[in-house]
């Protein structure tokens, strides 16, 4: 995951405002089936892509001559789109959107039968897979992610060391206690914002689920006020809100470079950032580039526990699928499934794969010693939540209010926590009734 696909994720919700009308229909067959004879497979595929970077360097390419080991009259051609969501947008409006493509954030779940052609039954690919909750509609799965993320805390081990820190705290207020100390005995900063950048904001709704090691957080979310007492949004948003409250952050929050951060933490320089593990594999590149040692570069879980035991919630990337209009949907389906299954894109990435009996990614050792438990959430009700939150204009998953967050922790606006998160808890739960949630 990179930051266009956080990008994407964040303004998702905003982007449902303006509709995608497309030609709908289901022409042209419904389902992909699973190509029974690869041999038999063939046709010329257009994948649509995010990852510009791999399809410029040639990594994407690499793949597809793999591929084609397997399906040898099968040629694969990539469009790599920089404003993926953007553009896709506009392409869905007609047939041409490729015949592989990632599920942009507009499109809202219920029309996924419209867009793209099934790959088979939940009940049946979920023995398999990770995630395919978060694209069943009517029992049927629409899409397949390749790798999936675990929210975190990445860390330079070596300024937390010798602030005499070597336990992962277990409590907000224990964490707290813990950046104190880098400032006392350190020049780092011991909490980067991100402010500027924006999206990175967006990453502290990942707590949801992981607070409270609650796989129906969601349904959470959907029912309920994410910012009453004990809840896990109001505990992930106090927290951030405790850190800028105490100066533990950098003096000017406005004038933060995400590009910047990187060598920065990689060099000691920052201690903190709230992230997710895809993070991990960019912050050690760079201490490699800046001379330090990858090694430093350390990943924590949010620190709260229940009944002895840290949790952390997985999440997908864009979810790969097929244009229900595509001439070529078995060559389509075998593209996806090889690159799930077969490509090794999950490891190239170090991240979680979305096979279920695959062994974890380096980088979340750490959480297997320390025995995190990780949470696949129960999507069923993930696109009520986008519509309670698209209605509420709070954005849980765009960055605005958690600037307004910080302003209010920094001074730079009016006002307290409890009442700024009362009235999020207010304008969501009228939008729940508007809505008939």
């Amino acid at each position: 995951m990179n930051r266009r696909t956080l990008l994407a994720l964040a303004v998702g919700a905003a982007l449902l405002a303006s509709g995608c009308t497309g030609t709908g229909g289901t022409s042209k067959g419904a389902d992909a089936e699973v190509p029974d004879d690869p041999a038999k497979v063939t046709g010329t595929i257009t994948v649509l892509t995010h990852r510009t970077d791999l399809v410029q360097d040639g990594t994407m390419k690499k793949y597809a001559a793999e591929f084609g080991k397997t399906y040898p009259k099968v040629k694969v051609e990539f469009e790599g789109l920089t404003d993926y969501e953007g553009e896709v947008k506009i392409r869905m409006n007609t047939e041409n959107y490729g015949d592989v493509l990632m599920i942009p954030a507009v499109i809202e779940k219920k029309d996924y039968p419209k867009f793209f052609a099934s790959l088979g039954t939940g009940a049946e690919r979920s023995k398999k897979y990770r995630f395919t909750d978060y694209s069943t509609v009517q029992g049927k799965v629409y899409g397949q992610s390749p790798i999936g993320v675990v929210p975190g805390f990445v860390y330079n081990k070596k300024v937390w060391n010798a602030a005499g820190v070597t336990d992962w705290p277990t409590t907000p207020a224990g964490f707290l206690d813990d950046l104190k100390a880098i400032k006392a005995k350190s020049e780092a900063v011991p909490y980067y914002t991100n402010f500027k950048d924006m999206w990175p904001l967006t990453q502290w709704t990942s707590v949801n689920g992981s607070v409270g090691c609650d796989t129906g957080a969601t349904t959470r979310l959907a029912e309920g006020d994410p910012w009453a007492d004990g809840a896990d949004l109001r505990v992930g948003d106090t927290l951030l809100y405790d850190i800028v409250k105490s100066g533990l952050v950098e003096k000017d929050p406005t004038t933060t470079n995400w590009e910047a951060s990187k060598p920065k933490l990689a060099k000691g320089e920052i201690a903190t950032m709230w992230l997710g593990s895809w993070a991990v594999v960019q912050m050690r590149d760079a201490a490699k580039q800046a001379g330090t040692d990858p090694a430093d570069i350390g990943f924590m879980p949010f620190p709260a526990q229940k009944d002895g035991a840290f949790c952390a919630v997985t999440s997908p990337d864009y979810q790969q699928a097929v244009n229900v209009h595509s001439d070529h949907k078995a060559a389509a389906r075998a593209w996806i499934d090889w690159f799930t299954d077969k490509s090794g894109y999950a490891d190239a990435n170090l991240a979680l794969s979305p096979l279920k009996d695959a062994p974890l990614p380096d980088i979340l050792k750490p959480y297997e010693e320390a025995g995190v438990k990780l949470l696949d959430l129960d999507d069923t009700k993930g696109a009520e939540v986008k519509s309670v939150d698209n209605q509420s204009e709070v954005g849980i998953y765009k960055p605005d209010y958690r600037q307004d967050l910080v302003d209010l922790a920094r001074g730079a606006r009016k006002g307290g926590l409890d009442d700024f998160l009362a009235g999020l808890g207010d304008k969501w739960t009228e939008a729940q009734r508007n809505l008939g949630s």
